[in-house]
């Protein structure tokens, strides 16, 4: 990243896409609401659109991190609610539980690998990415047995991790608008 980089901070817009998806859609996990439109919607634009064109400027920026959380992480988002869509629209067979426990399984290795480079960022994403690891494990654990009660831990996990990532994209704006630490994030000292 160049020295003279003047272009704005584009992970607030990426943390707030995720977390704000995220807790809609472990609203209905934690059996509060049900799985409909608007949860389809967030996913799509929200957390899918929002995100990817967060993890482009994170590429502008010259930072791998988030260029490739945020990018994984929106298509991630509409890629599932393909998985619900598609068979809708009788253009693929419906995913199973059992399917769904595999998808959810491989993201849940991948974010563990993030969560081990949010080790060097701030105490704020290792918070964001050490619930979202639970959650994808609760969610894939939920789907391989059949448990509601597991689906239903991790709803509230996911609405944890939802508004921790709210949290951290709050704390940047604000900390930026006001030239001082008025959320903190723990940022982590480098060695």
């Amino acid at each position: 990243m160049s020295q003279n980089d003047s272009t704005a901070n584009p992970a607030p817009l990426g943390l707030l896409g995720f977390g704000l998806t995220t807790i809609v859609l472990n609203l209905h996990n934690a059996g509060l609401y049900p799985l409909d439109s608007m949860i389809m919607g967030m996913g799509i634009f929200v957390g899918g659109i929002a995100q990817v064109i967060a993890g482009v400027q994170e590429w502008k920026k010259g930072n791998t991190f988030g260029a490739t959380a945020f990018t994984a992480y929106g298509f991630f988002w509409m890629a599932l609610v393909a998985t619900w869509v598609l068979p809708a629209l009788g253009m693929a067979a419906k995913t199973g539980p059992f399917d769904l426990a595999f998808f959810l399984l491989i993201w849940g290795i991948f974010t563990l690998g993030m969560f081990v480079g949010t080790l060097r960022l701030s105490r704020a994403l290792q918070v964001v990415f050490g619930t979202l690891t639970a959650l994808f494990f609760l969610l894939a654990a939920r789907d391989f047995s059949g448990s509601e009660l597991v689906g239903h831990i991790a709803g509230w996990i996911g609405l944890v991790c939802g508004l921790s990532a709210v949290y951290a994209a709050l704390a940047q704006v604000l900390n930026e608008v006001y030239g001082k630490v008025v959320l903190p994030l723990g940022v982590v000292k480098k060695a």
